[in-house]
């Protein structure tokens, strides 16, 4: 009896060790793509793994994730597996969440149009399909993002647009109630700023410039915006994506007796108090 047992041991044993911790095939170069849908269960899973020849049995497979509680842990999203890989290896990928992710990265003043073509470019979606959440511009937050693989445009915009709230703060918040302006209105001023200024240090002197005109009436005159000369007040909606120092600019201004500025060609700004030195500034760095 003892010798049954022990040979119903070492049979258990070399099961468990090639049907868990042995790959299919050590030297598979081989990397292939598999899905896990959220809601899916570890039955379905380990008859998928079998199928692609990842695990050599799957009822083995569910069993021992069962067993070991990482069956609670699966995840979601789309993996890369190799045959190269035991199943013991496979199941804590799974466990891990270490799934394929797409980087996606938004320039700070990106629009709406260059955002639609840059993931159109990355062949992730159509610049129809982006540009179906223009009104979203200058809430889509330029970031370094990080998504696995498949996941809907929606949930990218949704992801964005939670980063600014998260990035603009309560302090900031109070500090534009104070000043009885509207977030609105501040993001529209940041893009702006955005699109014209290089340094915070310029784009807080030139928010001062801006909100000055804004309050006597005159018009902003902003290049990047030409709606801006031909009529007085904000354009109405952003013409960009600002980033973090363009919006903390719009909000804290640095005061100055400036009324214009320029940029030169190589990018430095140039402030002016008066419109004669304005003219004069243009006439030496603009030629």
């Amino acid at each position: 009896m003892k010798i049954f047992f022990t040979a119903f041991a070492i049979i258990i044993f070399l099961i468990v060790w090639f049907g868990i911790f042995q790959p299919q095939d050590p030297n598979s170069k081989n990397e292939i793509s598999f899905l896990v849908s959220k809601g899916e269960g570890t039955r379905d899973i380990a008859i998928h793994l079998e199928q692609r020849g990842l695990v050599p049995f799957a009822p083995l497979f569910r069993i021992f994730v069962l067993t070991t509680g990482v069956a609670g842990k699966l995840q979601a999203g789309t993996y890369v597996f190799s045959p190269s890989m035991s199943p013991f290896e496979i199941s804590r990928k799974l466990a891990t969440g270490d799934i394929v992710k797409e980087r996606i990265t938004i320039i700070e003043g990106w629009t709406i149009e260059q955002i639609a073509e840059y993931f159109k470019e990355q062949g992730l979606f159509s610049k129809q399909e982006v540009l179906a959440y223009a009104d979203f511009e200058g809430y889509l937050f330029p970031d370094t993002y990080f998504f696995s693989k498949g996941t809907e445009l929606k949930e990218i915009i949704q992801k964005m647009m939670e980063t600014f709230e998260k990035k603009v703060s309560q302090e900031w918040r109070d500090n534009i109630q104070r000043q009885e302006k509207s977030l609105a209105g501040i993001v529209i001023m940041a893009s702006l700023l955005e699109k014209e200024l290089q340094s915070f240090k310029d784009k807080s002197i030139a928010a001062n410039i801006l909100w000055k005109r804004l309050d006597i009436g005159m018009a902003l005159q902003v290049d990047t915006a030409p709606i801006t000369y031909e009529q007085r007040g904000l354009p109405k909606k952003p013409i960009a994506n600002p980033g973090l120092a363009s919006i903390k600019a719009a909000i804290y201004p640095t005061e100055s007796p400036y009324w214009y500025y320029l940029s030169t060609l190589e990018g430095k700004t140039i402030f002016s108090k008066t419109l004669e030195d304005h003219n004069r500034a243009k006439a030496r760095y603009l030629r």
